[in-house]
C-alpha cells in the first residue's frame, strides 16, 4: 500500500490542478466529518484523496476499467461516462494501488451515484464530494449546514439535489441513486427527523 505522500503524489501527476485541489479539500472535509460522526479520519482522509483518481482519464480506458471491476456497473452507468470514473477508480484502487479495505473501495465506487445502506465511510465521501471547499453551487451552505445536523438527512437532501439536476438535464436516473433515494426518505420518516430544516 502506498503512502499518504507518495498518492498525493501521483494524485498531482494524474489529475488537472483544480482536480488534484478539489480532491485535497473533500480529504479535508471527509476528516471534518468524520470526526463529528465518529469514523476513523485516517480512513476518510484517504478515501478523500482517492475518490477522483481515474477522473481525467481518457474515455476508453475508463470504459475498460469499469467493464473489469468487481462493482459492477449497472446500465445506466455504463451509458454514462460522467460516471465511469467512479466504477473505474475502484478497480484502480484496488488493482493498482493495493487498496484491501472494502469500505475504501465502496466509498470510491459509490461516490457519484450513492446506494441503499451506505456505510458511514460511504456517505462521509459522498457528502465531503458535495461540500467541499472549493463547491459554490447556489444551495452549497444549505447542504453544509445539513451535513452538521444527520448524515442521512444530509444523503436525503443531496440525493434530491442530484437527481432533480440530472433530470433536468434529461440523462438517465441510475437505479442505485433511485434506490438510495427511497432508502434515506424512508429512514428519515422512520427515526421521525424532521425535514423541515
Amino acid at each position: 500500500m502506498y503512502s499518504v505522500e507518495q498518492i498525493k503524489k501521483l494524485l498531482e501527476s494524474r489529475l488537472t490542478d483544480d482536480r488534484y485541489t478539489h480532491s485535497l479539500n473533500v480529504a479535508d472535509k471527509a476528516v471534518e466529518l468524520a470526526r463529528k460522526y465518529g469514523e476513523d479520519t485516517d480512513k476518510a482522509y484517504l478515501a478523500g484523496l482517492l475518490h477522483d483518481i481515474c477522473k481525467n482519464e481518457d474515455k476508453q480506458t475508463l470504459l475498460e476499467m469499469t467493464k473489469k471491476c468487481r462493482f459492477t456497473a449497472e446500465n445506466s452507468e455504463v451509458i454514462v461516462p460522467a460516471l465511469h470514473h467512479a466504477v473505474a477508480g475502484a478497480w484502480y484502487c484496488e488493482n493498482e494501488l493495493g487498496v484491501t479495505d472494502e469500505d475504501i473501495l465502496r466509498a470510491v465506487r459509490y461516490h457519484t451515484v450513492a446506494r441503499a445502506e451506505m456505510s458511514l465511510l460511504e456517505m462521509i465521501i459522498y457528502l465531503a464530494d458535495l461540500t467541499s471547499a472549493e463547491r459554490d453551487y447556489p444551495d452549497v451552505e444549505n447542504m453544509r449546514r445539513v451535513c452538521g445536523i444527520s448524515l442521512e438527512l444530509a444523503m436525503l437532501e443531496a440525493l434530491r439535489f442530484t437527481l432533480r439536476n440530472v433530470s433536468e438535464r434529461k440523462s438517465y436516473l441510475p437505479e442505485t441513486s433511485l434506490k438510495a433515494y427511497n432508502y434515506y426518505l424512508g429512514f428519515v420518516k422512520e427515526n421521525g427527523l424532521s425535514e423541515e430544516i
